[in-house]
């Protein structure tokens, strides 16, 4: 049976802007970036939540802000041994799954005087999330908070200001203890924080627009708008305009109708409009073209009251058994990542910048989708992946279980809230594709019901598809289990998921496809270890596709001290490509010619939730002992690879169709030799790749570059800036480990440091840190000045760098 998708499509209109152009007027929305003038102390005190309280020793911060990244790493004590109650936990001593920090609370505060123009209007904090639990304060008087701190909320603070004063909001923030998650969630205010200001009478309520087209073509799409609206006067009727714009500007479509209103429900969802646009720029991961719709509400009198804004991207999609997943009419099979959400040196703090560099990194290296493990990610998130094509698994939450979701509040009382704030806001993004309700739930049998799931899977769904209809709703499990009785059929929550999304357990599709022939079957994690296998091996013409795990190393979940954590990704946590990643790049962009070298220092046999997960350690090095004999791979999607050193070769290796051998050419006993080894790639006879790598001499100098070009002066922005230890010719000389030390001059500041060891004593903040594999990153943040910046990066016996960027 098919299950063929309508396509729902937009971003959010909260999008926090500038305060030089925050204001709309006063006839229409205002959003004030509230991200600034925050002051932070890290602890409980008591008070602190007080008009009158003194915070003249706290420290100024600015939002995004994770206060767990700072603080000092805290290592097992003696004795320390693994909690294996829970295999699922991962527990490997008391602080390991959580980064090997110490839980605690941070407060927060920021004094305002409001507007004088916003008296007697609506006016909303709006909180984008508050890691992992947290209460909110207006002038002394608990206003609001969360329990889930991965979703957001908004609260109505129109009645408690104080003008021609100064007021004050305060945030306790929670992280919990240790067992309340699986892996490093940051603590504080880690996402977004906005004022926004509206008609008291007349306004959009909170995530207020519904795009979907339920009929698209190459030559016609119908786009329905639907939006949410409160009106509180006696009309008969209320005028909406819609306006649409192409990536262009151009305007497509613009009209202005009479809504008749239920003047029983003063807030009611309306369909504002039913648009036709003739030969539509279709929304795809190639050719991501986003068009923006602006919806207008106006008083009876014709002034706006308030107006709000989305983009949106037309695209249709379709799941069946036959072909797994189409996306406007062609087969795409998802290649892609479950990772968490936290960003390296910078811990859990948004920044969409580092989001972006993430995202053009998984893109080049042929990555089209990602599962948002396990938690809701930021609306910035997926605003970049509308913008670069990404497919995007939504997922609500981990295990359904109170531990893991805030450990505050009992689930079976949070998901009735957290079900329509998730859906809501992010039901109009082209990428999302699939909604996730879960992760690896089914193997308790005493979640709520006692049925392994099925039940609260059956009531979120109801509710989910109360705000959704477009896609289909997922739970992302081990499809047998721990606690099932046999294991030769699925767990039952199988059955009750439009699309059977198992983890690792794609040697399953065959058996269970012959016996259920309705399943679509999506592999919601891959192991790094069976890499190659667990694609080639599937049926590719049949499945959706598969989320590698964890292929950028993140904190949280470590195997062991010293490991800070995960170490079995493609992509190191500063992002620097280990040798692994170019065979998954040969597998994933088979229309480019790859060929890498990576040589085996050493095997990993980590085992984790019962599944393999170690990877051999590789490097791409040609500084070796004298004399010694070596293994490596060659990675390829050529024909065949020839290998040299110094020019002599070493014999030509043919590539193969076997998936447990495709694209990895193995080479063993292979003599060190000081100069080159060269691996050369051939297809049809003709060379169309190759990889050298030379023996270095001894670090002279740094080397370094900047990523972003285009780097603003509004406060969030950042510049990744990698410096390299090189010799005299230039080349990076991998063993290089002196301790660099930064200095900034100019409108920015440091924000992270950080190399790929995953095992290193050094905090991810300051100014300093050392090299790794003869390389390391400093990140600045921008401020709101526009200037020259100049970064002088120092060490020991080398020469300095000193490089100049600009923001504007």
């Amino acid at each position: 049976m098919k299950w063929i998708l309508p396509i729902v499509l937009a971003l959010l209109a909260y999008l926090p802007i500038s305060a030089a152009s925050e204001a709309t007027g006063t006839d229409s929305r205002i959003v004030r970036n509230f991200n600034f003038g925050w002051l932070f102390h890290a602890g409980d005190v008591q008070g602190a939540e007080t008009l009158s309280f003194d915070d003249s020793g706290w420290q100024g911060i600015t939002v995004p802000h994770d206060f767990q990244i700072s603080q000092p790493w805290v290592a097992p004590e003696k004795g320390e041994k693994a909690d294996n109650s829970d295999i699922a936990s991962n527990v490997k001593s008391r602080l390991s799954s959580r980064g090997f920090k110490e839980m605690g609370i941070g407060w927060y505060r920021n004094s305002f005087t409001p507007d004088p123009s916003w008296k007697g209007r609506r006016v909303l904090v709006d909180f984008e999330g508050i890691m992992l639990v947290g209460d909110v304060y207006l002038n002394g008087e608990h206003i609001g908070g969360t329990d889930y701190g991965y979703l957001g909320f908004d609260v109505d603070i129109s009645k408690n200001l104080k003008y021609g004063e100064t007021n004050v909001i305060a945030v306790k923030a929670n992280t919990q203890r240790p067992e309340n998650s699986r892996w490093y969630t940051g603590g504080g205010l880690y996402r977004d924080v906005t004022l926004i200001v509206t008609d008291p009478q007349q306004y959009f309520t909170r995530h207020p627009l519904y795009i979907t087209t339920p009929e698209v073509s190459e030559k016609q799409a119908i786009v329905m708008v639907q939006a949410e609206m409160a009106c509180y006067l006696k009309v008969e009727k209320l005028k909406v305009g819609t306006k649409v714009t192409d990536a262009d500007g151009n305007v497509v479509y613009e009209a202005t109708k009479d809504i008749p209103f239920n003047r029983g429900q003063k807030i009611n969802e309306y369909l504002v409009d039913s648009i036709t646009i003739g030969q539509p720029r279709l929304w795809s991961c190639e050719n991501p073209h986003l068009y923006k719709a602006e919806v207008t509400l106006y008083r009876p009198d014709g002034s706006i009251a308030d107006r709000v804004t989305e983009n949106f991207g037309v695209r249709w999609f379709e799941y069946s058994p036959e072909f797994g997943f189409k996306l406007n009419g062609k087969k795409v099979i998802f290649k892609g990542i479950a990772n968490h959400h936290t960003l390296g040196a910078l811990g859990a703090a948004a920044y969409p910048r580092a989001m972006e560099k993430r995202i053009q990194l998984l893109k080049d290296f042929g990555f089209n989708h990602i599962r948002t493990s396990h938690n809701p990610y930021s609306k910035s998130f997926l605003d970049l992946c509308d913008k670069y094509g990404m497919l995007v698994v939504d997922e609500l939450y981990d295990k359904w279980l109170t531990q893991y979701a805030g450990g505050r509040r009992e689930w079976v009382d949070l998901w009735q809230q957290d079900v329509p704030e998730f859906v809501r806001r992010d039901r109009n993004h082209p990428s999302v594709v699939m909604w996730s309700l879960g992760n690896e739930l089914q193997q308790y049998w005493s979640l709520p019901y006692a049925d392994w799931g099925v039940t609260p899977y059956r009531l979120q769904k109801v509710l989910l598809q109360r705000y959704d209809k477009t896609r289909p709703v997922t739970v992302a499990m081990h499809p047998r289990g721990r606690h099932l009785t046999t294991d030769s059929l699925p767990a039952p929550l199988v059955h009750e998921t439009d699309i059977a999304s198992y983890n690792y357990r794609y040697m399953y599709f065959p058996g269970d496809g012959r016996r259920f022939p309705n399943l679509i079957f999506y592999q919601s994690e891959a192991n790094t270890s069976m890499m190659g296998p667990n694609f080639y091996e599937m049926d590719l013409d049949k499945v959706v596709g598969l989320a590698y795990w964890g292929m950028i190393d993140y904190l949280g979940e470590s195997n062991g001290w010293p490991a800070k954590g995960w170490s079995q990704g493609i992509f190191d946590i500063s992002l620097e490509p280990k040798p692994i990643a170019y065979f998954l790049r040969s597998i994933f962009k088979p229309e480019e010619p790859v060929v890498h070298i990576g040589i085996i220092d050493s095997d990993d046999n980590t085992v984790w939730n019962d599944v393999k997960v170690g990877t051999q350690r590789m490097s791409d090095h040609w500084n070796r002992i004298e004399g010694s004999r070596m293994s490596l791979y060659t990675y390829t999607n050529a024909d065949e690879v020839e290998l040299f050193v110094n020019g002599k070769s070493l014999g030509v290796k043919k590539n193969t169709d076997n998936p447990r051998l495709r694209n990895k050419l193995k080479w063993d006993n292979v003599a060190y030799e000081p100069g080159y080894i060269e691996a050369v790639a051939r297809k049809n006879g003709k060379v169309v790749a190759r990889h050298k790598i030379e023996t270095t001499t001894k670090p002279v100098a740094l080397k370094a570059d900047f990523d972003n070009a285009d780097w603003k002066a509004d406060g969030s922005d950042l510049q990744h800036i990698r410096v390299q230890a090189v010799d005299r010719k230039g080349r990076r000389v991998q063993g290089a480990e002196a301790e660099l030390t930064f200095t900034v001059e100019g409108p920015a500041e440091i924000v992270g440091v950080i190399n790929g060891d995953i095992t290193s004593p050094e905090l991810t903040v300051g100014n300093t840190r050392s090299l790794y594999q003869g390389t390391a990153t400093v990140i600045l943040r921008s401020t709101r000045d526009a200037g020259k910046v100049t970064l002088t990066a120092t060490a020991p016996d080398l020469k300095k760098i000193k490089m100049t960027m600009e923001t504007h």
